[in-house]
């Protein structure tokens, strides 16, 4: 039977695993069969759970060790700047897509809700909750709550320390290599199991809300699916052809395995190991690969901190019937370039849509009312992310004039095997070697 499975394509795996999870949560919604659901929630729960389990040791060391490779790559400061500048100027892109499609769509007219119910959400933003919540008062603090914002602070923090002190450092940061190295393995393993999670994931959330629930909010649902399908599908490509001179289809060939586990898994940092195997793969070189997903896994968020703030927003107030003018239009811009390290890559976009509204003064009890259908949206929101991840360095690698074109137009034309997964070298630098 497990060999069977090997035989099927990775992406076909999870393709069948979402129709199962459907099927499964549309049998359990209509026949009421509350063990069903109950089993398909632990199933979903359980993946994410084992995907978050390996976050702080894989976001700190990876960071680490990625700072410390800055070390061999020419122009490494330049580099840096060129990705920080594409992380905000697509950011900057996807938010305009947002906001116009907001004010095309009007997606909170003519909702009825039950506003005497919502409440703000328990985990909210601030600019001085961002702000001072950069830095640990207890760096173990930081891994026992999961902090992620604050383990990049301490891995920026220690990797470039580690990079200054020079050879001194080297047993540091060989520890730190070879952490990484077990942490991206077991969590290969935990990524092979992302059909079984997606057939849980999706089949608790059809079971949980079906249609009634999103019914109210169908013409906000559809704006969010169809703003991130329209930075995916329309942005993407154009930036990769006008500013790469590339062909798209490769590149969604290439991280389309990403992009598919962002989907299911609802996580930027559990996808990043797959995601920086896709870089690699599309011919960025490894080396600044390994600093820019890192980098783009905990800060670089267009579907959650741009699209769908920026809907949000406009959004809730048109419910709570409050007049958004060009100045507010304009913050909600600054918040989602300048604020998307708010999200820190994990699932779920609350603090940076409390963010947002804190910074426009409007109503926190907003955020309450889109609780519900959070993980339907945080679907398609995740995959954006993902796919900007490595849309970015494969832009930057092209016009620096770094990238294996060779690889990228043979990106994505067969698949990574168990086999090859565990039988591949490893390389000094704690990362595995993509295949030829």
């Amino acid at each position: 039977m497990a060999s069977a499975l090997r035989k099927i394509p990775f992406s076909a795996q999870i393709l069948l695993g979402l129709v199962l999870g459907v099927a499964l949560g549309f049998l359990a919604r209509a026949n009421d069969l509350s063990w069903l659901a109950s089993t398909l929630d632990t199933v979903g729960g359980l993946f994410v759970q084992l995907l978050k389990l390996a976050v702080p040791p894989l976001v700190f060391t990876a960071i680490v060790v990625s700072v410390v490779s800055l070390r061999g790559v020419a122009n490494a400061a330049r580099l840096a700047l060129k990705t920080l500048l594409w992380f905000g100027a697509t950011a900057l892109i996807a938010v305009g897509v947002g906001i116009g499609l907001g004010l095309l769509t009007d997606p909170g007219k003519g909702v009825s809700l039950d506003l005497a119910g919502a409440t703000a959400p328990k985990k909210t933003g601030s600019w001085t909750d961002f702000l001072t919540g950069i830095v640990p008062t207890n760096p173990v603090g930081a891994f026992v709550e999961g902090n992620v914002l604050q383990i990049v602070f301490l891995a920026l923090v220690v990797g470039a320390a580690a990079l200054l002190v020079g050879e001194a450092a080297e047993p540091f940061v060989a520890l730190n290599r070879s952490l990484l190295e077990i942490v991206q393995k077991a969590l290969w393993w935990v990524i092979r199991l992302a059909p079984i999670g997606t057939l849980g994931l999706i089949g608790n959330a059809v079971a949980s809300y079906g249609w009634d629930l999103i019914a109210p909010l169908a013409k906000f649902t559809t704006a969010v699916y169809v703003g991130c399908a329209i930075v995916l599908f329309v942005v993407y490509p154009l930036l990769l052809v006008a500013a790469g001179r590339l062909n798209p289809l490769r590149f969604f060939a290439g991280a389309w395995p990403a992009i598919e586990l962002a989907f299911v898994s609802r996580s930027s940092v559990g996808t990043m190991p797959v995601t920086q195997r896709s870089v690699e793969r599309l011919g960025v070189p490894r080396e600044y690969a390994s600093f820019a997903v890192p980098f783009g896994a905990t800060t670089k968020m267009d579907g959650c901190a741009a699209i769908y703030p920026a809907l949000a927003a406009i959004f809730v107030a048109q419910v709570f019937g409050v007049d958004l003018g060009v100045t507010d239009y304009l913050l909600i811009a600054f918040v989602s370039v300048v604020g998307s390290a708010a999200t820190a890559g994990l699932t779920g976009a609350i603090v940076m849509l409390t963010l947002t509204l804190s910074t426009l003064g409007l109503p926190l009890a907003g955020a309450g009312l889109l609780l519900a259908i959070d993980p339907i949206l945080d679907m398609i929101r995740t995959a954006t992310n993902v796919a900007g991840q490595a849309l970015v360095p494969t832009i930057v690698a092209a016009r620096e004039g770094t990238l294996d074109r060779a690889a990228y137009d043979s990106a994505g034309r067969r698949e990574l095997t168990d086999a090859e997964e565990t039988e591949r070298p490893t390389r000094q630098d704690g990362l595995t070697p993509v295949p030829a």
